[in-house]
């Protein structure tokens, strides 16, 4: 290991096991489309896109002069009561590539803000309309939609809300889809399970929906470990709001930006939600920033008030200058290469090397969808994740950095992968599993 000039421990690491980490550090030092550089000098293949984030892959030339260029001709500008061009245009273009009337954009700085501000968006539009009643938020089990409090309460993955206390008040939870017994290694979306999405019956005959804003879900569950919705679970979910009036919204901060081939999630189920969150591959992550697309009822409904604020939140970094230019940059990447479709050609290989490891000792399940993967592994007994983070580790020493739930790897490349980075990511998993085993 190469000498460090810095000391690991007054950094409070988020999300890590911080005395386990800085005992044995895994540091990355540089990046290069789909590769590290680790600080030992080793190349690491990254199977996960940073945190489902480096659609575009790392350090791509036209993102990165971009940036430069907004820095030394515009560094900030604030967007409350004033404006600079990059946000207009970029939300020009994130509403063009938008599914149906998505055509408004609220950029915030990052997932966990762009839901809180759209769930802020639900309660405040229901209450422009006359129905301020409509305070209820329904989220689902194992769900993750950030980590501030509202995002934590329209959650439901445990760890992320046991030791924080009181949640918002008035919130439910929608069971999730993940069933071992009847989805177990199907590929793409599972057969069973559509029945599901009619638990959302049971919530709106208990609370009644005219005290109910919004219904918020993942299109596909990501970091509790890839839960694929089953055929038609969405499509339940969108029938029954529009029945109650109820807002949908589809968090796609990890979804958004071709990671199932096509723009959004909205586009590949062929459900449109009222609001869409993202964040993430908006920039390829080179700059924080998120976001919420908006239909135009929604939008509309704020407009027709009386001259004045419409909307009382923002950040004061919303549709920052350089977010912006990394923004548009990145759009613009992202059509000139055709990584959408780059990602929507390579969906089958990917499938097929994923569920190679189907049959590895301890493998229970294999889950996919678009450039998404969840191996999950048996947990040792007495010791859940003890496994995963074996594999983790190997994985690193091996030159493979991968993602971990749990028992559970994620794999997620960037969009510019080929057959062969493919070839190589499920190939180490595999050797690694077997050697853990």
């Amino acid at each position: 290991m190469s000498a460090r000039d810095y000391d690991l421990e007054p950094f409070w690491m988020p999300f890590t096991a911080n005395r386990q980490f800085k005992a044995a550090p895994r540091i990355l030092v540089s990046a290069k489309d789909m590769h590290y550089t680790a600080e030992d000098g080793r190349k690491i293949l990254d199977s996960t896109a940073g945190l489902w984030c480096v659609n575009a892959g790392h350090c791509r030339e036209p993102i990165v002069r971009a940036i430069k260029q907004q820095a030394e001709s515009l560094d900030f500008a604030p967007t409350f009561q004033m404006g600079h061009p990059g946000p207009f245009r970029l939300a020009q273009t994130i509403a063009h590539l938008a599914p149906s009337d998505l055509n408004h954009v609220f950029f915030a700085n990052s997932g966990s803000e762009a839901v809180d501000s759209a769930l802020k968006i639900a309660l405040a539009y229901h209450r422009v309309r006359g129905e301020g009643q409509r305070t209820r938020l329904i989220g689902r089990e194992r769900a993750y939609h950030g980590v501030g409090f509202g995002g934590i309460s329209v959650g439901g993955m445990t760890p992320n809300r046991k030791v924080f206390g009181a949640m918002l008040p008035g919130v439910d939870h929608l069971p999730h889809t993940h069933d071992l017994e009847k989805m177990a290694k199907s590929r793409g979306q599972p057969e069973w399970g559509a029945h599901l999405a009619n638990d959302l019956e049971r919530i709106v005959a208990l609370h009644d929906a005219s005290n109910i804003a919004a219904v918020i879900v993942e299109p596909v569950q990501g970091s509790t470990g890839v839960v694929v919705p089953p055929k038609g679970y969405l499509e339940r979910l969108r029938a029954i709001c529009d029945k109650h009036g109820l807002l949908l919204i589809f968090d796609e901060v990890i979804t958004g930006f071709g990671r199932l081939g096509s723009a959004f999630a909205a586009d590949y189920f062929g459900v449109i939600p009222d609001m869409i969150t993202f964040a993430k591959g908006v920039t390829s992550a080179t700059v924080p920033m998120g976001g919420v697309i908006v239909r135009k009822h929604v939008y509309d409904a704020f407009m027709g008030g009386p001259e004045g604020i419409e909307l009382f939140h923002g950040y004061t970094y919303s549709g920052h200058p350089l977010a912006a230019a990394a923004g548009e940059a990145t759009l613009a990447l992202y059509h000139d290469e055709e990584l959408f479709a780059n990602a929507a050609r390579l969906a089958p290989c990917f499938e097929d090397a994923a569920h190679s490891l189907a049959d590895i000792p301890n493998v229970i399940d294999v889950r996919n969808i678009g450039l998404m993967a969840g191996i999950e592994l048996a947990p040792r007994p007495g010791k859940p994740g003890a496994r995963g983070y074996e594999a983790l580790v190997g994985c690193f020493e091996a030159g493979l950095l991968t993602r971990i739930t749990g028992d559970t790897l994620a794999c997620s490349p960037p969009l510019i992968a080929t057959k062969a980075h493919i070839d190589q990511i499920f190939t180490t998993i595999g050797k690694v599993l077997k050697a853990i085993a």
